[in-house]
């Protein structure tokens, strides 16, 4: 069945997308704060042997956000991971990629027309969406890594800033009014 065919219109799906984009951008900033969060000598801390590393679940927090990001706006996933030589070795190195990355990727799908936002997309046979509402696929995904990666860092003997409110280490603060 065609997106249109579904009731989607172009007005819908490209408000759609400047919505998901707007919170993308407020989640991208709390994700930079967990990332940067992660204590480098800490990286390979993992709650237990099934879970993945910290670094490990850092990196598929920062790589699957564009990963999806770009098969968006391509209109195929392909979910190809860098070569090991091109990933970043350190926190701040991935941090400083996720960010270059994201903005990229972002622009890319700014880009599409509202005929490619509502072209459905195959998803490795789960999912067969309208482009656009893929962004909400990728919103839940990211907040789900980022909330694992969280519980990781006291843990480790990081601090976990304030994600959607206050935290121990960083307590909500009310913004002053001016008189």
């Amino acid at each position: 069945m065609a997106a249109n065919e579904q009731g989607l219109t172009t007005e819908f799906a490209t408000a759609y997308r400047e919505m998901m984009l707007q919170g993308l951008a407020n989640e991208v900033k709390t994700s930079k704060k967990i990332l940067s969060a992660v204590p480098d000598d800490k990286r390979d801390y993992r709650p237990d042997p099934h879970a993945r590393t910290a670094w490990e679940l850092a990196w598929h927090l920062a790589n699957t956000d564009v990963q999806f990001l770009d098969g968006i706006a391509s209109l195929e996933f392909k979910m190809e991971t860098p070569a090991d030589a091109d990933k970043p070795k350190t926190i701040a190195e991935l941090v400083n990629w996720y960010d270059a990355n994201i903005a990229r990727a972002t622009a890319r799908i700014r880009a599409m027309t509202p005929e490619q936002l509502m072209r459905p997309v195959e998803f490795f046979g789960v999912f067969n969406l309208p482009a656009a509402f893929y962004l909400g696929v990728l919103n839940n995904h990211s907040i789900h890594h980022r909330g694992q990666l969280a519980t990781y860092l006291r843990p480790m003997g990081a601090k976990c800033p304030s994600i959607y409110g206050g935290s121990y280490d960083e307590p909500f603060q009310r913004a002053t009014r001016a008189a």
